[in-house]
């Protein structure tokens, strides 16, 4: 009996002395300053000008909650929060129930947190599960719920959420997904956005549509087991696919959001940025943009690209720095958010001929060097034969140049290469450039076998087109908070890891592929756009039956295009001309206002007049300049490559 009354009596206690502290804490509350709601949950992002080009949310932004859908109020609080406006913050009871099941369970697979104390983690606290972060939660959910009541909570909490896909708010969630405003969101709509806060890069219909209608149903689910919704409403939502909008109602380029999927995977792994912040989108970032390249690239593309199911991918670096001042990673976003450009894995074909040559360059060859172009059988010690082939199968039969092999994109010249350098070479010299992919060393990697992402391999290419210097891709240059202080601000790390001599040998090289000297047996793989040059420009195609490439550069600018379907299906012989023509055509324009740029010739590089072919001295009309660092000039001698090995 003593027990009990001790229990009783204790119990008492504990609960007046709860009430007591919770009084204590909410007069804490009351008198502390009022949190601003307006200012947080913004994203911008900004361009290499400084000009906004996309603006998350904000007081620009806010709407009403009398301006938004009662559906999406409904499935907000019913799968959230079903006790959102009874309690003061803290849903007591949902707490302890949390605490058993995961008792029960031994793990975590219930949470029960508020849309208050949602709201608070969201806007000022990072997500560590501490308990200094708890209490700190704690307190602040108080101040919120002492200062505002329900109906601005609320409103707060939709305005500056985050629904995935850049769009924080219901407003530009609204707009962006379904191209309606907050108040028009049909049932069906609002059910969807009510989930994608769960994991918005899982659930937002545009990337995921089929998981966000799972998570949609359980929303529904929730709303059904609370009574708000009927049995036979609830029996016949999603019969019929959902349409999805996916645009933006300014700067609303078909591919920009490619770019900013860019941008947003490049700030995950930047130091410095708080996690809350990146959760909460309450930032300033501005980027490495040129909106007038984006908008001549787009425009380029959709102008020579008719085959609607052909996709593309391309990037627009400054050499100097390594910014990316454009991105595309498909044809339309809003059909296909695949980011090509970031995440496929493509053959890159003949394109990866110059880091072979700059090996061979390296060491002992030369711009005169000579292979037979022939059709050639490589018989192996295990008894493989390889036997790779010349485009439409045109040869030399005789001697030719590696400036000539380069200019034609020789397939025999390039194996003979690789194999007298040794399969290892061409695999170092790529890495050493900053090719991160794991290549094959093999023969046919000469040809651009093994698959990489486009920006990966665009910063080998960066580093032939700055002269040498490894340095990082980037989009991002300057990341602040909301009141200015900076958080993030990229600095140029550049090392020299090639010979500038030999760079600037190949990237001569590379320019013969659009000069008419060289035209003999065959043409130059690009000599079909030299008429629209007014620049030099070092450029390499790359053909394999499912791919093509252009890439081409100087020291102002390197831009890679990529043709290809998504499903490796084999390319028609047009889409050369297309990739080509939109290479060409944007470069051009990008550089219009500038002067023609090219490398300074090094105090010990040579150039002798040579035929283009054989490379034997000329001094006529169909001679052209072989470069050479100084006691190599004229060095033609032929290495001894056999067809077995």
């Amino acid at each position: 009996m003593r027990k009990i009354r001790f229990l009783f009596k204790f119990s008492i206690f504990m609960f007046v002395a709860f009430l007591i502290v919770m009084v204590g804490l909410y007069t804490y509350a009351y008198f502390s300053p009022k949190l601003e709601l307006t200012s947080i949950g913004q994203m911008y992002i900004y361009d290499k000008d400084s000009q906004l080009v996309y603006q998350g949310s904000g007081s620009s932004e806010w709407v009403n909650l009398e301006d938004i859908s009662p559906y999406l109020i409904d499935a907000v609080i019913n799968v959230e929060d079903k006790n959102f406006y009874k309690h003061q913050g803290f849903d007591y009871l949902r707490i302890a129930k949390a605490m058993l099941l995961n008792i029960k369970n031994k793990s975590i697979v219930q949470g029960a947190s508020t849309i208050s104390q949602q709201y608070i983690k969201n806007m000022y606290l990072d997500f560590d599960q501490t308990w200094r972060r708890k209490i700190e939660e704690a307190f602040l959910t108080l101040e919120l719920e002492v200062h505002y009541d329900k109906d601005e909570i609320l409103e707060g909490y939709l305005n500056t959420i985050n629904f995935g896909a850049g769009n924080y708010g219901v407003l530009n969630a609204s707009k962006y997904y379904f191209n309606k405003d907050a108040n028009e969101l049909s049932l069906e709509e609002a059910i969807m956005l009510a989930g994608i806060p769960k994991n918005p890069s899982n659930y937002n219909p545009v990337n995921h549509y089929d998981k966000c209608i799972e998570r949609a149903k359980i929303v529904a689910l929730s709303m059904y087991n609370n009574n708000v919704l009927d049995a036979e409403t609830y029996n016949n939502l999603f019969k019929e696919p959902i349409e999805i909008y996916g645009k933006r109602e300014t700067n609303n380029l078909q591919m920009l959001m490619y770019y900013q999927d860019a941008v947003l995977k490049e700030l995950e792994t930047l130091p410095g940025i708080p996690t809350s912040l990146l959760d909460s989108g309450s930032l300033k970032i501005y980027t490495s943009l040129d909106m007038l390249a984006q908008t001549k690239l787009e425009s380029e593309i959709l102008e020579n690209v008719t085959d609607e199911n052909l996709q593309i991918a391309s990037i627009l670096v400054d050499p100097e720095s390594g910014a990316v001042r454009a991105l595309t990673g498909g044809k339309n976003y809003a059909e296909s958010q695949f980011n090509r450009a970031l995440q496929a894995k493509r053959q890159v074909g003949s394109t990866m001929k110059p880091f072979l040559y700059y090996a061979a360059l390296e060491n002992g060859m030369t711009s005169s060097t000579t292979f037979a172009s022939e059709p050639t059988n490589f018989v192996f010690s295990n008894n493989q034969v390889y036997s790779p082939n010349n485009f439409n199968n045109i040869y030399a039969n005789k001697d030719i140049t590696m400036a000539a092999a380069l200019a034609y994109s020789d397939n025999i010249y390039a194996v003979k290469t690789h194999l007298f350098l040794g399969e290892e070479t061409l695999v170092e010299t790529a890495e050493k450039m900053g090719i991160t992919e794991e290549l094959t060393p093999n023969p046919s990697l000469a040809l651009g076998t093994s698959e990489m992402t486009m920006l990966n391999f665009a910063n080998g290419y960066t580093t032939l087109a700055n002269g040498g210097y490894l340095t990082d891709n980037y989009f991002i240059e300057r990341v602040e908070d909301l009141n200015g202080h900076v958080l993030y601000e990229h600095k140029n790390k550049k090392k020299m890891v090639l010979n500038s001599n030999y760079v600037y040998i190949l990237n001569e090289m590379l320019s013969n592929t659009s000069n008419a000297k060289f035209q003999s047996y065959t043409s130059p793989t690009a000599l079909s756009i030299a008429s629209k040059m007014s620049k030099k420009y070092a450029l390499k195609t790359g053909t394999t039956k499912t791919d093509y490439w252009t890439v081409g550069y100087n020291k102002d600018a390197l831009l890679m295009i990529w043709l290809g379907y998504d499903d490796a299906s084999e390319i028609e012989s047009v889409a050369s001309r297309w990739a080509k023509n939109i290479w060409v055509n944007t470069i051009e324009d990008y550089l219009k206002e500038k002067e023609d740029n090219w490398y300074e010739t090094p105090s010990n590089i040579v150039g002798i007049l040579q035929d283009p072919v054989t490379g034997k001295p000329v001094t006529n009309g169909s001679a052209s300049v072989f470069y050479y660092v100084k006691g190599s000039e004229g060095n033609s001698i032929s290495p001894d490559v056999k067809a077995t090995e």
